[in-house]
């Protein structure tokens, strides 16, 4: 991070765009309407100059730009108020925390956008009460990542749950979650919670077979080589292992809206896997690129899991340690998340089709 003049300088690598940015510009304050939208549009014509030319640096003072490697050819601006934390963890990660003028409090994880205060509850809820409706009376529940706190706050819901333990690679993430989001960091409080600092791969080598009920992997949305290391076989393999037969297994997915997204290759996989039930489901999310968040869901072989329609409801009236009830989830909207739209149905008739015929052939 480079710091001038008071003000705030912020750049992130991609693999084909290098975005400079952001200087918290104490003048931005008194611009007019007027020289907002003119910079907007000097902006759009920077990012367009931008693509076209690689090597351009794109600087928009007073403003973040969230690109994902995922769209290319596609960015998001949030104006940036203040500036709260930014930081390198001796697990060598980059967090940043601003306030931003629309949607609340943003973080950004190794440049990649993990939390926006005005619609984290929607990710939140969904990778959580989606597994653990579907199963009656879950008792023990692992999280690996998560260490905003915001799941865990989600599963204390859970009168039924005995233990929760969370592995997170980096105590600066919960100290910083703690500091500046404590209406979510407030899962923590729960006395159920076990927290163990380390590497989710490594936790989960030591965990006995079939210890839990549910796990919920929260650590697909970082970036890098640990992210990577997560989401391979040995890993999901390892995950399976862990859960109890018809033990239940929720991960962030691709948006249907990715190109390269193959829904029905990532559900044949995840079969092979965990050789039980897989569903594929989603969510809005306006501050993703998408403005959606998929999820997959899993079950190991044992007891029959149907996702799509939940035996274990919330009792909307038992908070946990959270504030209140949930602002997102309810029955309705765990059985609605699971309906696809057209065009991704006739991508999966397409490929079980494509997949038949290549069987005949052999």
């Amino acid at each position: 991070m480079d710091r001038e003049n008071n003000g705030f300088a912020y750049t992130e690598s991609y693999d084909t765009l290098h975005v400079r940015g952001l200087k918290e510009d104490r003048k931005a304050a008194s611009h007019d309407a007027k020289s907002t939208i003119l910079s907007s549009l000097a902006a759009a014509r920077q990012m367009e100059n931008h693509e076209l030319h690689g090597e351009t640096s794109l600087a928009i003072p007073g403003w973040y730009v969230d690109v994902s490697p995922g769209y290319p050819g596609v960015a998001s601006l949030y104006k940036i108020e203040k500036i709260m934390f930014h930081g390198k963890s001796e697990c060598s990660q980059d967090l940043l925390v601003f306030e931003s003028s629309a949607r609340g409090k943003v973080v950004i994880l190794n440049g990649s956008l993990q939390l926006a205060e005005m619609d984290e509850f929607a990710y939140q809820e969904m990778i959580t009460h989606l597994p653990l409706c579907s199963i009656p009376n879950p008792k023990k529940v692992l999280l690996i990542g998560g260490g905003d706190g915001g799941i865990l706050k989600e599963v204390s819901r859970h009168a039924c749950v005995e233990q929760i333990d969370i592995c997170e690679i980096d105590k600066m993430v919960v100290d910083v979650y703690r500091q500046h989001f404590p209406d979510i960091a407030v899962g923590y409080e729960d006395p159920r919670v076990t927290l163990h600092l380390g590497d989710g791969v490594k936790f989960l080598k030591h965990v006995p077979q079939g210890a839990y009920d549910a796990i919920i992997l929260d650590a697909f949305q970082m970036m890098g080589p640990e992210a990577e290391e997560l989401a391979d076989d040995c890993f999901m393999e390892s995950v399976a292992r862990a859960l109890r037969p018809g033990g239940v297994m929720s991960c962030p997915a691709d948006s249907l809206w990715h190109q390269e997204f193959s829904l029905a290759d990532f559900v044949a996989k995840c079969g092979k896997t965990f050789k039980g039930s897989v569903s594929y489901a989603w969510c809005t999310v306006p501050s993703y690129t998408s403005g959606m968040m998929g999820f997959m869901l899993c079950s190991t072989e044992g007891p029959p899991v149907d996702f799509k329609n939940p035996i274990n409801p919330l009792n909307l009236e038992h908070y946990g340690v959270a504030k209140g009830p949930p602002k997102f989830y309810n029955s309705e909207v765990h059985t609605a998340a699971f309906c696809l739209p057209s065009f991704a149905k006739k991508k999966m008739f397409e490929s079980k089709m494509k997949k038949k015929y290549a069987a005949l052939q052999k």
